[in-house]
């Protein structure tokens, strides 16, 4: 699409997300990909856009945007891929695969199931672990289902969280919670933080109603 919007004359400029802390160490970070924090890089970006930026700002909020999340998921059942139709991979029963691809792209591992606050509070660690936050920080929670976890498990999952990042001294700006970033058929589920600052808070703050998104304050 870019290719072709740039063959009519159209300036185009791109952002790439690379969120996924499981898929490649800090020191390649440019080899991540890009998972749920794109849901925040799009809304920032849209945001701005919606607020009459030019598009060098655009851009280079979005960027900002992605610079500040990271992500990690962890599923309990494979996905299936619709052009193949059934599950392309098995996660045996009581077991769970920490840093899955909502593709199913591999993890860095596979252990016992965990009970929620667990899994709370071993995806919080992975994640903040990855990024300098301090003491007083403000993020936005994105907590989304990977296609078949009920919003009630999401809902039980986010309290343990929001308890583990008051523990280290950071506040939730605004949360989001639902089936928000999904696979066709996977249970499991996908943590994102992004650390904010005013401009952010700002533009994460604009209402937005689209197919994907609805946010009314």
């Amino acid at each position: 699409a870019a290719k072709k919007a740039q063959a009519l004359g159209i300036k185009v400029r791109t952002v790439v997300a690379n969120d996924d802390v499981a898929s490649a160490p800090p020191t390649d970070k440019e080899k991540r990909r890009g998972v749920a924090g794109e849901i925040f890089m799009w809304k920032v970006g849209a945001a701005a856009a919606a607020q009459d930026y030019e598009l060098d700002a655009v851009i280079d909020v979005a960027q900002k945007a992605i610079d500040n999340c990271r992500s990690v998921g962890v599923g309990l059942t494979s996905c299936t891929i619709p052009a193949v139709g059934k599950p392309n991979f098995h996660i045996e029963d009581g077991m769970m695969e920490v840093g899955i691809g909502h593709h199913g792209e591999p993890g860095i591992r596979v252990e016992p199931l965990q009970t929620a606050d667990q899994m709370a509070k071993t995806m919080v660690d992975i994640v903040v672990g990855d990024v300098p936050f301090g003491d007083g920080d403000e993020v936005a929670v994105l907590i989304s289902g990977l296609g078949a976890t009920p919003t009630l498990e999401l809902y039980i999952y986010y309290a343990e969280v929001v308890n583990l990042l008051k523990e280290k001294g950071i506040n939730i700006y605004r949360p989001y919670i639902g089936n928000h970033f999904t696979s066709l058929d996977m249970m499991g589920i996908t943590l994102t933080l992004m650390k904010l600052d005013d401009e952010l808070k700002a533009l994460i703050d604009v209402p937005t109603h689209s197919l994907g998104l609805t946010q009314v304050e």
